[in-house]
């Protein structure tokens, strides 16, 4: 081991917490301080520390510092589903059933047991909020819901303005069959085969804002139930309209397209944001669920030099204090995951592989700790950030992992104490239990329960 390898393998064992269990989060809440917006992140989507923990902190996040909403990596139609289920206002009965929604690929993201068990605790805590303000909210970050997302906006106004539906329907007829295709409207228009939807959705967009935006103006404060669907409405034809971007940048090049989508996100958590500070009439806190990769600082990676930037940079970016915003890491150095081998293929239960040698994640596996939250920008000291500011691999296993690739399929380079204001290391972890019952890795312990008492 070089003098430089040992020597910042000495400072993670110096400065590191261990974790007693997933339930103790006790050093992560004082990271947190007064943050405003705290992004947790996952190195995989498919493994279940990590939504185990995510779950533990959010639900501290909530009952003691008063959090206001749960932002995740979804579509914004299926999570509202999940929204209405925990507030009280839908006809789902369960959690499970709350999260039919999850239709597509990869419904395991949401659709597992860690989940349910999130959203049944948020139903039960909101139950006994006495005022509507006070309850939380479940709501999707995405653009992947083109036609999903058409169809809120027409029912919304279906009930509210009839004429504005009829608009509505001629705009967005456009798209004809691709609304259910939208991978193939995007490479029809980008190979001249047919003339894009943009000013159609695009004026959409604006008429829901604008005229739509006197009604909410004439309601707030009367109707707050009103106000909500409007604003629920104005996202849908926001993700419309964007998504009809999204599918055309996919075929411009990798770059374009991440960043539209990662833009939505920070536009999406915004305007979530000012929604509910003004429902509320103070600071809305809202606490994120999304990939290392789009909330970890993208200027502290490799992909900036591709001109790819994220989530968790454009919340830095637009922070008016640097106390505003806390965003934590997870990695793991081997274990399992659920996963895919292809995009629509069936989700598998995968042996990670352990961590490349010249990898973050075996740095912090050489400390020999088994699970640790590390603070990097608040809290570490300078002698910690120095030795953890090289660039280094980082592994990074989205809804798709091949082992026989990694290298070069899931690994990038990262600085990792400029990505995160602190990161939480499980040196083993599992794969998430899907809801579905054929997938055959039944988990043999007795699940963990949230406590009832709030």
């Amino acid at each position: 081991m070089g003098k430089n390898r040992e020597a910042a393998v000495q400072a993670i064992r110096h400065e590191a917490h261990p974790l007693r269990d997933l339930e103790d989060v006790d050093r992560v809440l004082g990271l947190v301080g007064e943050s405003r917006i705290v992004l947790l992140g996952e190195s995989t989507h498919g493994t279940r520390e990590f939504y185990r923990l995510r779950a533990e902190i959010t639900r501290r996040l909530i009952v003691e510092k008063r959090f206001d909403a749960v932002a995740v990596e979804a579509d914004w139609p299926a999570a509202l589903r999940v929204s209405r289920y925990v507030q009280g206002r839908s006809g789902d009965t369960s959690a499970e059933q709350a999260l039919g929604g999850f239709e597509r690929f990869p419904r395991w993201m949401w659709r597992n047991t860690e989940v349910v068990a999130l959203v049944q605790w948020l139903r039960t805590y909101n139950d006994v909020q006495d005022a509507p303000g006070d309850k939380v909210g479940f709501f999707g970050l995405d653009l992947y819901s083109l036609r999903e997302s058409m169809q809120a906006v027409l029912r919304y106004l279906d009930e509210v303005d009839p004429e504005a539906a009829q608009r509505a329907r001629a705009r967005y007829a456009c798209f004809d069959d691709f609304a259910h295709h939208p991978q193939a409207y995007g490479h029809a228009v980008i190979h001249g085969l047919r003339d894009d939807c943009e000013r159609e959705v695009v004026l959409q967009l604006t008429e829901m804002l604008h005229q739509a935006g006197q009604r909410l103006a004439a309601s707030r404060g009367r109707d707050g139930g009103g106000s909500d669907e409007l604003f629920y409405a104005q996202q849908n034809a926001r993700v419309v309209r964007n998504a009809e971007t999204y599918y055309r940048a996919m075929f411009a090049g990798r770059t374009e397209s991440w960043n539209v989508r990662d833009r939505h996100m920070a536009s999406t958590l915004h305007q979530l944001r000012s929604h509910l500070a003004a429902q509320r009439e103070r600071p809305a806190h809202i606490v994120v669920w999304a990939h290392n990769s789009h909330v970890g600082d993208a200027r502290a990676t490799d992909r900036a030099e591709r001109g790819q930037l994220n989530l968790g940079q454009l919340v830095r970016e637009q922070q008016h204090d640097p106390g505003e915003s806390f965003i934590l890491g997870f990695t793991t150095h081997a274990g399992s995951v659920a996963a895919a081998s292809d995009w629509d293929a069936p989700v598998e239960l995968k042996t990670v592989r352990p961590s490349r040698i010249d990898s973050i994640e075996r740095l912090l596996h050489e400390s020999a700790l088994e699970r640790f939250v590390l603070p990097l920008q608040r809290g570490g000291s300078d002698g910690l950030r120095r030795a953890l500011q090289d660039y280094r691999l980082a592994r990074a296993i989205g809804v798709i992992y091949r082992p026989e690739t990694e290298r070069w399929s899931h690994y990038f380079h990262a600085s990792l104490s400029r990505q995160f204001d602190a990161v939480m290391h499980l040196d083993q972890t599992r794969a998430l239990q899907p809801l579905e019952s054929e997938h055959p890795w039944e988990s043999t312990e007795e699940p963990e329960t949230y406590p009832s008492g709030l």
